[in-house]
């Protein structure tokens, strides 16, 4: 299968873009650069729109927000150095640029379209909490990101916004639903990037762009104020980034309880953790795909090659696995995602004071809703029963162990086309969940979970390696983490642009 990159898509060469050192800063590295004077915000902003605009054959921008991005750029570039470091307790990362996934947050005044033709023009009346928080960190906020038409498969393609490009070879899928969110990042338009995660939505584009991506437990960040949980609690809002620190830095300053809010670990200093090596850890390996599927050579060698590393800074490796009810789960996951849709639909209807047509959606996704409209309450009960349940053998599994290593996916990055939600069912299936098996466990069991960037296949594509933690345990996934990229680089590995 010929898999050049047609010269069509192939990013158009600069002589010159702003800032020319841009891409080599993580996003404290520009928050310093901004507190010392040696950068201004509106410096950074142009130096991101300027790649946004000229790898856009990427498309991994689904909107922006230039005027109101430049607005705020203008006044923070105003500001005295003194000023400036008067606020850098509380917005330690003032004038730093940033995108929102276009899926399932809201700030105020711009559209979230959800990928989805039917909510094109749905203006969003606040800000979500964490639009809040990302704000209040000093974030200046100018565009929003692709996805897939509500976030329903691990590629981001869309009938709206047409097809996100893996920087690393244009002919692969960056991953969903995050993927314009990684493909961002990963082609240098960002250092981090807000993404979301109900089924492996950040670590599976994480993956597939050689990136970090860190889901959280569940109810660690909050998701409010509309809902305070979505798809009965498989959802969960992080980002993915270049740099572990950055990660971590966010995760701290957005985590924790907001009005209303009744679940989630308590929050922690997760920064302390990335300052010193973790303790010796008790890792068990999953090397078998738990549908009983194949396993891609190059994902079993990613996992493996994780293992190999982890021993070498004196963690104990065993082969070992869950016994889960992998069926009864992933019917319910089936359940829970179509409900939440069908919730969403059903709001947008009332205030539209109209029905959703067909015409609007992708087949895949019109397909569902109609199925979820026959769902009874029993079965979306037991759905979540059956995630309960789920987390209970996980906890219990996690007792003899201090993490679980595994793939990311069972297959690396297809080739665009193979998992759109715009094509049948049955060749829909066939492909589905190549993506899912190792990550939307977690999702269900709330348990958080990572993707760290350690190998690269013989074509020059990156294979993520997955850690998952007990409920609550970020910070040993991040002290590990830092650990892994101090011993294996990867800041500098960048696809050719």
């Amino acid at each position: 299968m010929n898999t050049a990159q047609p010269d069509s898509l192939k990013p158009k060469a600069v002589d010159a873009l702003p800032l020319s050192g841009y891409e080599g800063f993580d996003a404290m590295d520009l928050a310093a650069h901004i507190r010392s004077g040696q950068l201004t915000p509106l410096e950074v902003l142009d130096a991101a729109m300027a790649r946004a605009d000229v790898r856009s054959q990427i498309n991994a921008v689904a909107l922006r927000h230039d005027e109101q991005a430049r607005e705020a750029a203008v006044q923070l570039s105003r500001m005295g150095q003194v000023e400036r470091n008067n606020l850098a307790d509380k917005a330690p990362l003032l004038g730093v640029p940033f995108a929102l996934k276009d899926l399932g947050v809201a700030m105020q005044g711009t559209i979230t379209t959800q990928g989805c033709a039917f909510f094109k023009d749905a203006v969003a009346s606040q800000d979500s909490t964490l639009v809040q928080r990302y704000r209040a960190a000093g974030l200046n906020i100018f565009a929003k990101t692709t996805t897939p038409e509500f976030g329903q498969t691990a590629t981001t393609e869309s009938r709206l916004f047409g097809l996100t490009r893996n920087p690393w070879n244009l002919a692969y899928s960056a991953g969903g639903s995050s993927g314009g969110a990684a493909a961002a990042v990963a082609a240098g338009i960002l250092p981090v990037a807000h993404a979301s995660d109900g089924g492996g939505s950040i670590r599976i584009p994480a993956s597939h762009c050689g990136l970090f991506g860190l889901k959280p437990s569940r109810g660690l960040v909050p998701m409010g104020p509309k809902m305070l949980e979505g798809w009965l609690g498989l959802s969960a809002h992080h980002v993915v980034s270049r740099s572990v620190r950055d990660s971590a830095l966010l995760l701290q300053l957005t985590q924790g309880p907001e009005a209303g809010s009744r679940t989630g670990p308590q929050p922690g200093t997760v920064m302390d953790a990335i300052a010193r090596p973790p303790r010796r850890l008790r890792i068990a390996l999953m090397e078998v795909n738990p549908f009983g599927e194949p396993l891609h050579p190059d994902c079993l060698d990613a996992a493996r090659a994780a293992a190999r590393l982890c021993e070498s800074l004196g963690h104990s490796v065993e082969v070992a696995m869950p016994q889960l009810a992998i069926g009864d789960m992933f019917a319910s996951m089936g359940v829970a995602t179509a409900v939440g849709m069908l919730s969403t639909v059903s709001t947008r209807e009332k205030e539209l004071g109209r029905a959703a047509r067909e015409d609007e959606f992708e087949p895949l996704n019109w397909r569902s809703l109609q199925l979820a409209r026959s769902y009874s309450a029993e079965q979306v009960f037991i759905a979540r029963n059956v995630f309960d349940q789920a987390a209970r053998t996980l906890d219990l599994f996690l007792a003899d162990y201090d993490l679980i290593l595994s793939p990311v996916t069972a297959t690396p990055a297809p080739l665009l086309g193979v998992m759109s939600l715009d094509q049948s069912y049955e060749d829909f299936v066939k492909v589905a969940m190549t993506g899912p098996p190792f990550t939307a466990m977690f999702n269900m069991s709330g348990h958080p979970a990572m993707s760290v960037p350690l190998h690269w296949n013989a074509e020059g594509m990156p294979v993520g390696a997955q850690f998952a933690a007990p409920f609550g345990d970020e910070a040993t996934l991040l002290a590990l983490a830092a650990q892994l990229e101090q011993a294996a680089p990867w800041k500098d590995r960048r696809p050719a642009l």
